[in-house]
């Protein structure tokens, strides 16, 4: 008789308590159901109502209580809160993308002015160590600031390490950006494009701008800091230990090539050592500039060939086809720029490149003052069709200064020309445009 009265007694124990965490649940959804529509519809006073419940009893049921819940906290003013959600976001939620929610802490922390630079700066080593790209546009910008002005005395070589991660994930989400704008843009031009994809379209075209606008700065940066001089000892320092390493070889050999230092006979040390290392596509493209350096023409061209050909991936073709383009001038870089754009359309560099090359080629495609101007009418067309095509190329600076040379109103006049005839400049150039 015992036995039976144990075995019921634990029957109903356990029906009691499944019971209660089935009610649990039920509540659970129901108040997560009544947050979520008070907080999209912006009822923010009682959206906060039911976050409290939740937080308190079901923490773990969707990370969007933390998603929400930190602009319930932004709007009805309450750092406390915010604090709150952003420390309990990680704990039940550590894998889903803790960079950014760190990221995004620092920034509501910034904004409202509750945490001093250097607790700030703590938030955002956080979001870097875990995924740089995952990070806020301005918060890559303030990190790497931060970074450089910390230790480009005493430690360069963190400063550039910073600067590689950085851009590497900068030009990873250009590049993501890139294949989606263009892909929208098509659609648009179709007139196929939904509501929906047109939203998404502006919003890519804001964020790689502004991502266009983060490379420039980090590169306005780095040039003070990484010239040939400081550059060259380092890594003549640091070869030996490095000679196998691939990821090191390619950033040193990238920078030494940005900084123009090919001339200095550490360069070629490093991009056969690069080469040899890693036989890449990449590797071999940089070892063809050594090859033509050294007067080896002929064979600067077969490993141009070899490292396209082991490339499969468009984009990374159409950047080597720009970099070659970059290694040479007038038509034949011209006609290289276009290559690449055959495999990247959209593709801003390369039409910034043809851009520069018209620029200074000014003064020699022009026999007067008017014609000298209207090369940059020309330049100006390709940097405006970077920007449209690749709003994160920062094709900006490139537009401001071409607008500033083109012909005024009054020496058009002078000219006896027109604004919206045509013109057609001389020389290799060639082309036909309007008059402004």
């Amino acid at each position: 008789m015992k036995k039976i009265t144990y075995i019921l007694t634990g029957l109903f124990l356990f029906v009691a308590v499944n019971g209660v965490k089935a009610q649990a649940s039920q509540d659970c959804n129901i108040k997560y159901n009544l947050f979520k529509g008070d907080a999209t519809s912006g009822k923010y006073a009682a959206a906060k109502q039911n976050l409290e419940y939740l937080l308190t009893n079901c923490p773990k049921l969707s990370v969007n209580i933390y998603k929400y819940g930190s602009k319930v906290a932004e709007k009805t003013k309450d750092p406390v809160l915010a604090k709150r959600i952003y420390e309990a976001r990680l704990v039940n939620f550590p894998n889903k993308k803790a960079a950014k929610a760190h990221s995004d802490y620092a920034t509501y922390l910034i904004k409202n002015k509750l945490a001093s630079d250097q607790e700030v700066f703590e938030i955002l080593k956080k979001a870097y160590a875990i995924s740089p790209k995952d990070m806020g546009v301005k918060n890559i910008f303030r990190y790497f600031k931060a970074v450089t002005e910390k230790n480009k005395d005493t430690n360069p070589q963190m400063v550039f390490d910073t600067y590689d991660d950085v851009m590497e994930s900068v030009e990873e989400k250009l590049d993501d950006y890139n294949k989606k704008v263009s892909l929208l843009q098509e659609k648009d031009s179709l007139g196929t494009i939904s509501a929906k994809e047109k939203r998404n379209l502006k919003a890519y075209t804001i964020n790689s701008t502004s991502l266009g606008q983060v490379e420039g700065g980090l590169d306005a940066m780095i040039s003070i800091l990484a010239t040939c001089e400081r550059l060259i000892p380092i890594y003549s320092r640091d070869f030996e230990a490095n000679k196998t390493n691939g990821v090191w070889l390619k950033r040193a050999v990238s920078r030494m090539y940005n900084k123009e230092c090919q001339t200095d006979p550490l360069f070629e040390k490093l991009a056969n050592a690069y080469a040899k290392t890693t036989q890449s596509a990449d590797a071999y493209n940089f070892l063809a500039g050594v090859l033509a350096k050294n007067g080896d023409n002929r064979g600067a061209a077969e490993m141009r060939k070899k490292a396209f050909n082991l490339e499969t991936d468009p984009i990374k073709k159409a950047k080597f086809k720009l970099k070659e383009a970059q290694g040479t001038s007038g038509s034949r870089a011209r006609a290289l720029a276009y290559e690449a754009l055959k495999y990247n359309p959209s593709y801003g560099k390369a039409y910034l490149f043809i851009a520069s090359l018209y620029q200074k080629s000014a003064n020699s495609c022009g026999s007067d003052e008017f014609e000298k101007r209207m090369v940059y009418v020309a330049a100006l067309n390709k940097a405006l069709k970077a920007q449209r095509v690749d709003p994160g190329s920062g094709a900006g600076r490139y537009i401001s200064s071409y607008r500033k040379n083109v012909p005024s109103k009054k020496l058009i006049f002078q000219k006896g020309k027109a604004s919206g005839g045509s013109h057609k400049i001389g020389c290799w150039i060639g082309e036909t445009v309007r008059i402004p």
